[in-house]
């Protein structure tokens, strides 16, 4: 593996970085408890998207999205930096932050796994079978499920012709898999977008934006948290992710292909693929020493001299949405009753997709072990 390139306690070259205290964290956690109860004000006030179609309107994405990552960030940083914090009240309120935005990530999750799908059936087959969409929308609202196969006939458009190895036979099938995907997919995030609405409303939720109105003016730090380092806490957290990132086998991904990875997904076996619970772990820790370094050095500091740590995010971001969209490939594929063809193009579009897995994996390797301008050198 690459040296490691990032120093927490070091600041730009000829200058010395003024002491960091538990004050950073206490003005970082004020920052995002606001961010979060603005977000919430601006989702009441678009409505949440309760329009009856399933999908929130396009003016209540943002602040969705604006919720989940005040919510995500306040959470993790409650982790890493707990230590200074008051045990009682982080290990309260930080497992109900992150069911907010777990429970808020579902809907979105659902449209970006259905329109992943039907572009790739889209891109492997020739074939339309994207669904009718609303203007504004990721996909089709609830019900919106005709598919058309207009462009079936086009199959052989110029640099399209090598992406399958049987597309007279995947084009059969294409139009009929992606509306079974579009079904299971589009009854996902209705109840997705029910069960957030639900959540957004319920007692359990107001207690949570109540104790981050508290903590958007008082952070309950610990006596001698006001005086002490939370650098070591940050640099702890830097430490997981190194192991973690050690462990993963970096030389099975340095290679284009891995054929243990498509054998779990054929089978009968509808639990979660066992190479992909590392990866994701790596991208959880990822996330957290990002969120320790905005801590420490705000949106603007060093955390951008590590030239690693965006690339190696977008690749482990791919990497869970390919592995995702390709179980969901592989549920509707165990779907009773279905036609060969439908169960051969959903075989395929599952290989594609972990096939982009195996891309991400590769893509994270090189980004990790870049040697980035000016971190190689003590």
């Amino acid at each position: 593996m690459a040296p490691r390139h990032h120093d927490l306690t070091d600041s730009t070259a000829g200058h010395v970085a003024p002491p960091v205290t538990g004050e950073a964290l206490a003005g970082y956690l004020r920052g995002q408890a606001t961010e979060f109860l603005r977000a919430l004000r601006l989702h009441r006030e678009t409505g949440g998207g309760q329009n009856g179609s399933g999908g929130g309107t396009a003016d209540a994405v943002d602040p969705a999205r604006a919720l989940r990552r005040s919510a995500r960030r306040i959470s993790g940083s409650l982790h890493t930096f707990r230590p200074l914090l008051d045990p009682g009240w982080s290990e309260e309120i930080r497992p109900e932050l992150a069911w907010v935005s777990g429970t808020l990530a579902l809907e979105h999750a659902c449209a970006s796994r259905l329109e992943r799908l039907l572009l790739a059936l889209q891109r492997l087959s020739g074939a339309t079978v994207i669904p009718a969409q609303a203007p504004g929308t990721a996909t089709g609202a609830a019900g919106g499920t005709a598919v058309s196969v207009a462009g079936s006939r086009k199959a052989a458009a110029p640099g399209a012709a090598n992406t399958a190895p049987d597309r007279g036979n995947l084009t059969v099938g294409a139009a009929k898999a992606g509306a079974l995907l579009d079904r299971q997919l589009t009854l996902a995030r209705t109840r997705a977008h029910s069960t957030a609405l639900q959540a957004l409303g319920s007692s359990r939720f107001h207690a949570v934006a109540d104790k981050v109105a508290v903590l958007a003016s008082e952070v309950p730090l610990t006596p001698h948290a006001a005086t002490a380092d939370p650098r070591p806490l940050a640099a702890a957290a830097e430490e997981r992710l190194v192991d973690a990132v050690a462990a993963l086998p970096l030389v099975t991904a340095g290679h284009p292909y891995n054929a243990e990875a498509l054998i779990h997904g054929l089978s009968p076996d509808p639990s979660p693929h066992p190479q992909d619970a590392p990866w994701h772990q790596v991208r959880l820790l990822l996330r957290l020493h990002r969120y320790a370094l905005e801590v420490l050095h705000g949106d603007d500091g060093p955390y951008g001299d590590d030239g690693r740590l965006l690339p190696a995010g977008q690749a482990l971001d791919r990497h869970r949405d390919a592995s995702e969209a390709a179980a969901a490939a592989a549920q509707a594929a165990r779907t009773p009753r279905i036609a060969p063809a439908t169960a051969y193009a959903l075989g395929v579009l599952h290989a594609d997709q972990r096939h982009e897995v195996e891309a991400a994996r590769y893509a994270f390797r090189h980004a990790w072990q870049k040697q980035t301008v000016g971190t190689t050198t003590s």
